[in-house]
Parts: C-alpha cells; sequence; structure tokens
C-alpha cells in the first residue's frame, strides 16, 4: 500500500476517534443538562401551584419567566441530544471503581420534584448493606439510570408507584426500574431497543420524544460488558432490568 494511502487511512481514523469523544462529550453533558433543568422546572412549578404558601403577584410573574425559560432551555437540549444521537455517539468509555447505590440515589433524587408533581411515587428500595463497586464510566452509568427511570415516570399514570432496586447477584450488581404504568405491547417488545422506535402507546401517552433512549441505554450497557432486559405487560407496567459486572 503508498505511504500516501496509509497517511489518510491513519488520519481518517483519527477523525474518526476524535469525533467520538466529541459526540460523546456532548451527549453526556446534554443528558446531564437536561436533568438538572427538568428538576429545576418541577420546583419552579411547585411554587407556581402554591405548594409553598402564596406568592405576590410579582413573585408569580418572575416565576413564570424562569419556567417558560427553564422550559426552551430543556428543548433546546432535547434538541442537541436528537442530533449528537443521529451521529451515533457514544463510543468511548473511561471507567473506574463507582458505588452505584450512591449514585442511584442521587439520580433519584433528581426526579423527586417531576414525580411529585404528575402524582406519582417514586421509591427507591436501597440494600441493607454495603455492595460492591463496579468499574463503570459514572456520567454514562448515570445517563443510564436517569433514562429508564424518566421513562418509568413519564408512561406511568396519576397515582402510580416507580419502584428503583439494586442488589447483587454472583458477579454483577443487579438494577430494576419497575413502574405501574402502561406497559409494552408484546407485539411491539422486539423492537423497544431500536433506533427511533416508540410504541404507539407511549406516542400517544406523551407526544415528544426521539425514540433514541432506550437504544442509547442498550448501547452504553454493553459497552459496561453489561446486559439490559426488561418484563411487560399491557396496562400493568414494565420492568427494566441492568446487570453490571462487580469488581472483585
Amino acid at each position: 500500500m503508498p505511504e500516501e494511502s496509509k497517511d489518510l487511512i491513519a488520519e481518517n481514523e483519527e477523525l474518526k476517534r476524535q469525533n467520538a469523544i466529541k459526540s460523546d462529550l456532548i451527549s453526556i453533558s446534554a443528558h446531564q443538562l437536561r436533568t438538572s433543568l427538568s428538576a429545576m422546572k418541577w420546583i419552579l412549578k411547585m411554587f407556581l401551584d402554591g405548594d409553598f404558601g402564596n406568592l405576590t403577584a410579582e413573585q408569580i410573574n418572575f416565576m413564570k419567566k424562569a419556567y417558560e425559560s427553564d422550559d426552551r432551555m430543556i428543548r433546546l437540549v432535547n434538541e442537541m441530544l436528537s442530533i449528537n444521537h443521529a451521529e451515533d455517539s457514544l463510543e468511548t468509555t473511561h471507567r473506574e471503581p463507582t458505588d452505584l447505590v450512591k449514585l442511584l440515589d442521587e439520580v433519584v433524587f433528581d426526579f423527586t420534584g417531576e414525580s411529585y408533581k404528575r402524582g406519582i411515587e417514586l421509591i427507591f428500595l436501597k440494600p441493607d448493606h454495603a455492595l460492591k463497586d463496579v468499574l463503570a464510566d459514572e456520567d454514562k452509568m448515570r445517563v443510564i439510570f436517569q433514562n429508564l427511570i424518566e421513562n418509568a415516570i413519564k408512561y406511568s399514570n396519576k397515582g402510580g408507584r416507580v419502584f428503583v432496586t439494586i442488589s447483587e447477584k454472583a458477579d454483577v450488581t443487579e438494577i430494576s426500574v419497575r413502574d405501574t404504568g402502561i406497559g409494552i405491547a408484546k407485539e411491539d417488545q422486539e423492537q423497544i431497543f431500536g433506533k427511533f422506535f416508540r410504541a404507539p402507546n407511549a406516542k400517544a401517552q406523551d407526544v415528544v420524544g426521539s425514540g433514541l433512549g432506550l437504544y442509547t441505554t442498550k448501547r452504553m450497557v454493553e459497552k459496561h460488558q453489561g446486559k439490559i432486559w426488561f418484563e411487560s405487560t399491557t396496562g400493568e407496567g414494565t420492568t427494566f432490568f441492568v446487570d453490571i459486572p462487580t469488581l472483585g
């Protein structure tokens, strides 16, 4: 092979690597921004709804402006995620020992405002003993849990419940997110991790969505040599399971 061709191939591979890192950074940052902005949005909504007492007209006016600005930012971040995911990102992982119980506790807390305003009980069933760490990219693990918990809340009805659990089984740490929501129809289950796929009942429940969340989640789990699967019954709810290899 001519030397020039070898150089071009090497340059092309380096460009691919740099693009993957760039896309990865954008995706992780955007997911974390969206979660923080969503948490802020629901807190602002609680103030506007009088959950913390009556506000003056001036306070309500400022709260409404903050709420609307926050909502615009969430839409912008969603657009960034859709564009970035379309580039097939999330190719790199930077793994280190990670405490998944602590990480889950933080993610569940981020969704307490949203679950409260939607009338859904969000319950983290913490283990009664310490668990082994896993070798994981903490940012990507956070996105995995954010996606699963966000979906569980989104596709539940008022009065529903979402249970988050974590336990050790053999050489893996297993996380489950169970809801009592709309469920996934049998005919849609084979496609649920497909790129851009959204089940008809999911579209009816929430019009907004790119169909990339579970696709991306599955890829991130597999990058950690893990496994993701689910059990679901239409009208009764869905449970997603994630197994991540433990350390030691």
